[in-house]
């Protein structure tokens, strides 16, 4: 984890971290140091052509020159003044200047940590000071990822503490500190910790040492004994606002609001993705923006940074097994190798004189297979060790993080660290953990030939000698082969001992009613899965492989069966932003009071299929709206008032049939909660029929529909529904209502 706790520039670990917009960290301090001034002059220069200046004047070097200055170089007095001054002296504020992410070129310098600093010379003093008048604008440049901004008079101040870093860095250097606490009189190997500091010997004392050695009398009375340095009741060396409160979240001091200092932080900002607090929702400048409670939103983050840690957690597990296995693999290909040396020895003595000088050679590239199994296998294990060790702290940095109760802290770098778990995670690709090399050799040694064929004795290597011819039949996988819905999953192998190679296999489907086959799979994965077929149909499947000598033998068909009946749910990914879902998004409202659409998951075409709609909550009278449309429907007027949808849309007393915004056939009885709207498609008569409660309601509603339809609703905030699958078509059609005149 130590390695999260570095600042880039310094190679240190974080003083007063500050969040930079690109959601890096860096140590302020720093942050002084690769502040670049340019001068309005030069800024509509191209970056090669822009002048460089004198240094600046050198002053008394401070602790030690910072990564962007050079050795014995310090800033002058002014820019000392501005630098030695904390948050208070910082005038600047940051905005990002570019897309692109590059700013001017000026020349790099590595950091202890290995990355680019940007610039090479110590801060001018106008890059400190705030750019008055137009006389020129200030920039800063990411170490890490290179994104340059430019600034504006606030200064670094305008730059968030990142108070859940700085406090887990201080908890670190504590636990630091107290393991390498031990006793300096202890004759015992290893000395025994240490219990007290007496800050006039400068010297730590165990509870045993202390009594024998710094008795509480004498000379001594008068010493004052204290914790050792990383104990709990020891004074804390840090600075800033987690060194003075204490790293704990109980002692911290709550944060305010960096524009109004005396209010705390509230809600969360989702457009600007920063805590706020009340009164900056009162200034307007958050006013129109998506706005959530602080907590909700805390809690929110934090279940999504422990989903995505548990996935890095599953990767990591099978990491170490993965490693544990190759170590294995190692003991494997020496123990071959030894065997496969053994029987050429015997095989090379049988033959006496004649195969002493083979001998050698063939022992040789045996050796160099051996040699290079171990490479590979050694170099995988130093790969994949790197990544686990990467992620490893990772994951324990981010363990840290969720233990911290700082709700506007965490939010501050969750959107960053749930992407960096997520990227993680998505480094261990398909093959990642699988063996590069097998553990056996292609080494094959013919003894029959005569003894005048000896000089020409090698290895058969059957990957080499054998022509290479089509590839075989490939194998169905029938335990792995299954149908869901309208979709179906085939799996397939190649058989055992087949040493032909194969580039890849063609996967062809019928039509569901015995007609043609087609391809509709061409690559290299044994597993395929097609969406989108149609209900209640039987599809026959067969597959191939191909190589470069061309393409092989179809395999045994095999006969798949589509459910008779849908399931599904409400789709999430093409709803309007303002439906809201739960229930395994089986039930929707809205958070508007217009009305706005969600689709159903899945698409028909033909076949007859019946789904119901239960409501949950009515209140004041809306008209919620049920029915088809196609994928590209509009989504933020009612259901029907377009040409892409064909639905019913009731109330309490009555509805109507609407489609291309035209009203047609009311007839009488609405809807209250409790009510079960149903919805009947029949493609195979092309028409759509709606049932209230059981009861048809008003005469088939459309005629003629064909092409593809998904389930549809639109609804409004007073409305609450959810949806029933998997039904049976009803066979008892009750008497419809008349409609209304």
């Amino acid at each position: 984890m130590e390695e999260e706790l570095k600042c880039p520039v310094c190679g240190s670990l974080f003083r007063e971290p500050i969040i930079l917009p690109c959601s890096h960290n860096v140590c302020l301090p720093c942050a002084r140091t690769i502040a670049v001034q340019t001068p309005e002059s030069e800024q509509h220069l191209p970056p090669l052509l822009h002048p460089r200046g004198p240094a600046p004047p050198a002053a008394a070097p401070g602790p030690g020159p910072g990564p962007g200055a050079t050795a014995g170089s310090t800033a002058p007095p002014d820019a000392e003044g501005a630098a030695g001054g904390g948050d208070h002296a910082d005038k600047l504020s940051l905005h990002s200047e570019t897309d692109s992410g590059y700013g001017s070129y000026t020349p790099s310098l590595k950091s202890p940590n290995g990355v680019r600093v940007l610039p090479l010379g110590p801060a001018p003093p106008s890059a400190v000071a705030a750019p008055r008048g137009g006389g020129g604008s200030s920039s800063l440049t990411c170490p890490q990822c290179h994104r340059s901004a430019s600034l504006d008079q606030r200064g670094l101040r305008g730059f968030q503490r990142n108070r859940l870093l700085e406090a887990i860095v201080q908890r670190y250097q504590q636990g630091r500190a107290a393991a390498a606490a031990k006793c300096q009189l202890c004759d015992r190997s290893p000395p025994e910790p240490a219990a007290v500091l007496c800050e006039q010997c400068e010297v730590l004392y165990c509870a045993a040492c202390q009594l024998r050695c710094h008795p509480a009398r004498g000379p001594f009375a008068k010493h004052r004994l204290a914790p050792p340095p990383g104990h709990p009741g020891a004074p804390s060396g840090g600075g800033g606002e987690a060194g003075g409160k204490g790293a704990g979240g109980g002692g911290r001091k709550l944060p305010t609001c960096a524009e109004h200092d005396l209010e705390n932080y509230s809600m969360y900002c989702v457009s600007c993705r920063s805590p706020v607090c009340y009164q900056c929702l009162e200034d307007g400048r958050h006013g129109k923006h998506d706005v959530k409670a602080l907590g909700a939103m805390w809690k929110q983050h934090k279940a999504q940074l422990s989903q995505a840690l548990n996935g890095v957690s599953d990767k990591a597990k099978e990491a170490k097994e993965f490693l544990v296995q190759l170590k294995n693999l190692l003991q494997q290909i020496q123990e071959n190798g030894l065997d496969y040396e053994a029987c050429l020895v015997a095989q090379c003595d049988a033959l006496v004189d004649a195969l002493t000088r083979q001998k050698a050679k063939l022992l040789t590239k045996v050796t160099k297979e051996r040699e290079h199994k171990l490479k590979v296998v050694w170099d995988q294990i130093n790969h994949c060790t790197l990544k686990l060790r990467q992620s490893t702290g990772l994951m324990e940095y981010c363990l840290e993080v969720i233990k911290e109760n700082d709700p506007s802290g965490f939010l501050q770098i969750s959107d960053a660290l749930i992407k960096r778990v997520q990227v993680s995670q998505e480094q261990w690709v398909k093959g990642a953990l699988e063996p590069k090399v097998s553990a056996e050799f292609d080494l094959t040694l013919d003894s029959e030939p005569l003894l005048q064929s000896i000089h020409q004795l090698d290895f058969i290597q059957m990957k080499c000698r054998v022509p290479i011819t089509v590839p075989p039949v490939p194998l169905l996988q029938l335990e792995k082969c299954c149908t869901r819905n309208n979709s179906v999953t085939l799996a397939w192998r190649m058989p055992p001992l087949s040493h032909n190679p194969v580039e890849g296999y063609i996967l062809e489907l019928d039509d569901g009613d015995g007609g043609q086959f087609r391809e509709v799979y061409v690559g290299k994965e044994t597993l395929c899965t097609i969406d989108g077929l149609h209900f209640n149909s039987t599809y026959n499947a067969r597959v191939k492989a191909f190589n470069s000598s061309g393409v092989g033998p179809y395999s045994k068909t095999v006969v798949l069966q589509t459910s008779d009946v849908a399931w599904f749910s409400f789709d999430p990914s093409s709803a309007h932003r303002d439906i809201v879902l739960s229930n395994d998004n089986q039930t929707a409202t809205c958070s508007s009071y217009d009305d706005r659409v969600v689709l159903g998951t899945a698409a028909f075409s033909k076949g007859v299929h019946y789904w119901e709609l239960h409501v949950d909550r009515y209140d004041n009278h809306p008209d919620p709206a049920f029915g088809i449309a196609r994928i590209n429907v509009a989504k933020d007027m009612m259901l029907g008032k377009d040409d892409k949808a064909w639905a019913m849309y009731v109330d309490n007393n009555r509805s109507w049939f609407m489609h291309c915004n035209s009203h047609t056939n009311r007839t009488e009885g609405g809807v209250s909660k409790g009510a079960t709207v149903g919805v009947l498609l029949d493609l195979n008569k092309h028409n759509l029929t709606f049932y209230i409660n059981g009861q048809q309601q008003g005469p088939p509603a459309f005629e003629n529909v064909e092409g593809v339809f998904m389930p549809a609703l639109s609804l409004n905030r007073n409305v609450q529904v959810t949806l029933r699958t998997g039904l049976e078509v009803p066979q008892c059609v009750k008497q419809p209502k008349l409609p209304s005149n």
